[in-house]
């Protein structure tokens, strides 16, 4: 039978930063066959992209430009109905994102996004989940450097380790590199309103079943060094923990009990001090209006550095897994995560959605239960490194 949407994927925010990069992604690596085009409100800087994409790879040139605007909803029902997929890039989530989700939950229209916050993502899944069981679509959030590096990188240690016994797993992550606009501005948004995020995962909690026999946790950690390997961890209270948590909740290879611990790792005290005071000093001054303005207007959203500087930048992961008495050590590692790497993590999940054998699921999933072995695959073939870290002699 003929698929009657015209469009595999479509990507929204294509003006943005990371949404460029995005679109640079998929003009360079997209399959031919595969039908994708773009989405926002003004058809003047659509064009403008297209026509830059189309100095690439001039068979681009016709790549179709849909209008779509978050706050029309017909516009957005109009842009599900298309396409098998959506990527959208326009945040902070909490403010433009819902409509978009809704439409996509409504048509059976997979959606992936980059959000790191928690509270947009229990409040989705409280409103959409059962429509999007209903239909097929599949919702999958935080598809970038949130949190893309800790689920995969906790999917892939986990077969490693004996089963049938609890796992207590904890990630420690480093970067060198810039943080995004849009993620600043989603991160002091977030941690502008404790109150409702709260209310929204105690809705979640209400509304989410538990899996019957088993637990799977996301456990607050504390300041301390790592006796494996030589950092001082800093907690890190992000939505990543979360997101692994989810995973272990719904795959039943994560064991009869799963705890996964989260934190930011640095060679000296002194750095892991400070790490903490800037992190405590963000969120009391994101709860101050003139301050929360202050800090979003430091870097503005969809601003970002330059290539020379993207190249510089990098991660690694370091995943430690604890079963049945044996440690294992596993390491995510790649380039600049704010920017190119996480453009590569999101149009390759949306590829993944569109194009390979996935899990027989619909709802508000994770990348791991969404996508799994076909993600991962796919983001090893793209350059991101998942490896086994040999015990020290």
């Amino acid at each position: 039978m003929a698929d009657p949407r015209e469009l595999d994927v479509v990507l929204m925010g294509v003006t943005g930063f990371t949404g460029g990069l995005t679109a640079d992604y998929l003009a360079r690596h997209a399959p031919s066959g595969l039908r994708w085009g773009l989405a926002g409100r003004d058809p003047g800087r659509l064009t403008a992209v297209r026509d830059r994409l189309a100095a690439v790879d001039p068979a681009l040139s016709g790549l179709p430009l849909l209008h779509a605007d978050a706050t029309d909803p017909a516009s957005l029902a109009d842009l599900a109905s298309r396409t098998r997929v959506v990527i959208t890039t326009v945040g902070p989530y909490l403010l433009h994102g819902e409509a978009l989700v809704a439409a996509c939950a409504a048509a059976g229209t997979d959606y992936v996004d980059l959000t790191g916050e928690p509270e947009f993502v229990d409040r989705s899944y409280v409103a959409h989940h059962a429509t999007a069981q209903r239909t097929g679509a599949r919702l999958v959030h935080s598809c970038g450097f949130d949190s893309i590096p800790y689920d995969l990188g906790a999917y892939f240690t986990v077969p490693l380790l004996p089963s049938g016994v609890p796992i207590t797993l904890r990630g420690v992550v480093r970067v060198g590199g810039s943080v995004s606009g849009g993620t600043l501005h989603s991160f002091v948004t977030a941690a502008s309103r404790p109150r409702q995020a709260k209310q929204a995962a105690r809705d979640r909690r209400a509304a989410e079943p538990r899996p019957e026999g088993r637990s799977s946790r996301a456990r607050a950690g504390r300041p301390h060094r790592d006796p494996l390997l030589g950092y001082w961890l800093i907690p890190l209270p992000t939505i990543d923990p979360l997101v692994v948590a989810r995973s272990g909740a719904a795959l039943d290879g994560y064991g009869p009990e799963f705890r996964y611990s989260h934190f930011a790792g640095t060679r000296t005290l002194r750095w892991a001090a400070g790490g903490s005071a800037a992190a405590v000093g963000i969120g009391v001054a994101a709860q101050v209006r003139p301050l929360r303005s202050l800090l979003i207007g430091r870097v503005q959203a969809g601003e970002g550095p330059d290539e020379a500087r993207r190249g510089r930048s990098w991660f690694t992961v370091d995943l430690v897994a604890e079963a049945g008495g044996r440690t294992v050590h596993t390491r995510v590692s790649g380039g600049d995560p704010g920017y190119g790497e996480t453009a590569k993590m999101l149009a390759e999940s949306a590829m993944c959605l569109a194009l390979d054998e996935n899990p027989a699921i619909a709802g508000q999933v994770t990348t791991a239960v969404a996508m799994g072995d076909a993600l991962l695959a796919r983001l090893q073939a793209a350059g991101l490194r998942f490896e086994v870290v040999p015990a020290a002699a």
